[in-house]
C-alpha cells in the first residue's frame, strides 16, 4: 500500500489536454479550479449561516415580542427586568451573537478564497503569451473553451 502526500490528483479534462500545454501550465490550471472550488466551498457556507442567522435571529425576536414585550408594552423597565430573569434569554443571546459571529467569520474566508481565486485566473490571463507559445497559442483557445465549460472559469479576460 502506497501513501501519496502532497501530490495533487489532476482533473482529467486537464490531464487531456495534450502536447499543447506543458505540465507547468496544467498544474496552474489545476490550483485555479482548486481555488476556484475553495471559493465556492466558502460561499455556500457563508450563505447557509448568513441565512440561518437571518431566520433565528428573527425567530427569537418575535419569541421576545410575543412573550415579554407585547405583555408588558406598559413599562420599558418591567420588560428589561422580566427578561433579564431569564437565563434562557441570556443564551438565546449568545446563541444569536455566535450565529453572527460565524457569519463573519465565513464571509472573511470567503473573501479570502475569492482574492486567491481571482489573483491566480488574472495571472494565468496575463501570463498566456508566456504559458502557451508558437503553435500552442492557436488552440489556447481549446484550453480556454474547456475551463469555461467544464469549471466555470472565464481565462479570456481578467474582469470577473
Amino acid at each position: 500500500m502506497h501513501i501519496v502526500v502532497g501530490v495533487m490528483q489532476m482533473e482529467p479534462s486537464i490531464v487531456r489536454l495534450g502536447e499543447g500545454t506543458d505540465e507547468a501550465t496544467k498544474q496552474m490550471l489545476q490550483n485555479v479550479v482548486k481555488r476556484k472550488r475553495e471559493f465556492e466551498r466558502y460561499r455556500k457556507r457563508h450563505l447557509l449561516i448568513m441565512w440561518t442567522s437571518i431566520f433565528y435571529t428573527f425567530g427569537w425576536a418575535y419569541y421576545l415580542y410575543a412573550a415579554f414585550i407585547e405583555p408588558f408594552s406598559y413599562s420599558l423597565f418591567k420588560i428589561f427586568s422580566i427578561i433579564a430573569a431569564h437565563q434562557v434569554q441570556l443564551g438565546l443571546l449568545l446563541v444569536t451573537a455566535a450565529l453572527w459571529g460565524m457569519s463573519k467569520i465565513w464571509f472573511d474566508k470567503r473573501e479570502k478564497a475569492e482574492k486567491e481565486y481571482h489573483a491566480l485566473r488574472c495571472e494565468i490571463v496575463d501570463r498566456s503569451k508566456d504559458l502557451w507559445k508558437g503553435e500552442s497559442w492557436q488552440s489556447r483557445h481549446k484550453v480556454f473553451e474547456m475551463m469555461q465549460k467544464e469549471f466555470d472559469i472565464n481565462l479570456y479576460h481578467e474582469n470577473k
